[in-house]
């Protein structure tokens, strides 16, 4: 398609995932090496978002959802475009970027629980960053979403 802005967003769910000292998990893309992001994927076709939050976070970091507390959500989508030479190469070529729903949990669990060989791994290796730390390891398409994302839920970590 010629048009690029005529095709849809695909949607999608993030989880920020805050360890008790406030640090968020962060994965370090298999196909992209040195971009770090958080946990996030597509929506099943009729999936409650909280339900597919909870399938991507235990699929992508083997954190069980009794292991995470919701703090919060997004108030509304929050969309992306893919870089143009991206958009032929994802998702079949479908979808000019994603429209995303962020939810916020606490970990609750111990840094021995996380396993990000499970299933299909998206993730080479794991730590736990800062916001800024974030920010500069993000893809710079990624980075106003993650910008938003954090200045909404900013009073998670007063």
């Amino acid at each position: 398609m010629s048009d690029v802005s005529a095709l849809p967003y695909r949607p999608c769910v993030g989880t920020m995932i805050l360890n008790p000292a406030r640090l968020i998990f962060a994965g370090q893309r298999i196909d992209t090496p040195g971009a770090w992001q958080m946990p996030q994927g597509g929506v099943d076709p009729g999936e409650d978002l909280l339900a597919a939050a909870y399938r991507e976070m235990a699929e992508e970091t083997g954190i069980a959802p009794e292991q995470a507390r919701l703090l919060a959500s997004s108030s509304d989508w929050i969309p992306y475009d893919l870089p143009p030479e991206l958009v032929g190469k994802l998702w079949g070529g479908k979808y000019r970027g994603q429209k995303q729903r962020w939810f916020a949990f606490a970990f609750e669990g111990s840094d021995d629980d996380i396993d990000i060989t499970r299933q299909t791994p998206e993730f080479s290796e794991w730590r736990w960053m800062t916001r800024d730390e974030l920010l500069t390891s993000i893809v710079p398409f990624k980075r106003p979403t993650y910008e938003r994302i954090f200045a909404e839920f900013a009073p998670l970590f007063d």
